[in-house]
């Protein structure tokens, strides 16, 4: 299975899947918030990020994905976002679950002054809902607690395939040659 991931790596195909999903699920934020006039926290704007530092990731697996480098690189961005994305996703269904005064999100959200993504695109990153109101739920679970389970998706895919990487390649045998 690790040969096989470490090959699946290699080609552009696999990165640009990835690049999709995020991709996909980037727009059915949008959709939620725009078509289906949800609200988003500041919650949401920060998992919106996580999911976009994962399609940075994807961006840069398919610059070069054959050079072991890029991959590491690739790798590594995706991972962290990914984790960072499950942290946050933790916390926002604390403060879904546990609604108390104490444990509230703040109200605005805060970018560092070199990357103000709420001043540049508003209509994607700015948020002005409440952490702790549940506006959608699909199978008895909210918005978060699916987040949780895509980016421990993400976490497990990318953490293979970086395990796969120290995989040495199959050598053909060159006996008819």
């Amino acid at each position: 299975m690790l040969y096989y991931l470490k090959q699946v790596s290699l080609s552009r195909g696999s990165w640009l899947l990835l690049l999709l999903s995020c991709l996909a699920f980037e727009a059915t934020g949008l959709y939620f918030q725009h078509v289906m006039k949800l609200e988003p926290c500041v919650m949401c704007i920060y998992e919106r990020v996580a999911i976009a530092g994962v399609a940075l990731a994807a961006l840069i697996g398919m610059v070069a994905p054959r050079l072991l480098l890029i991959r590491l690189l690739a790798l590594a961005v995706g991972l962290a976002s990914a984790v960072k994305g499950l942290l946050l996703a933790l916390q926002h269904t604390d403060y879904q679950l546990n609604p108390v005064p104490w444990n509230q999100c703040p109200l605005m959200v805060e970018f560092p002054s070199t990357l103000p993504l709420n001043k540049w695109l508003p209509q994607m990153f700015e948020a002005y809902g409440s952490c702790s109101e549940i506006q959608w739920s699909l199978l008895g679970f909210a918005m978060p607690q699916w987040l949780i389970a895509i980016f421990i998706g993400y976490i497990l895919v990318l953490g293979l395939v970086l395990i796969s990487q120290i995989k040495p390649s199959r050598r053909q045998r060159t006996l008819f040659k």
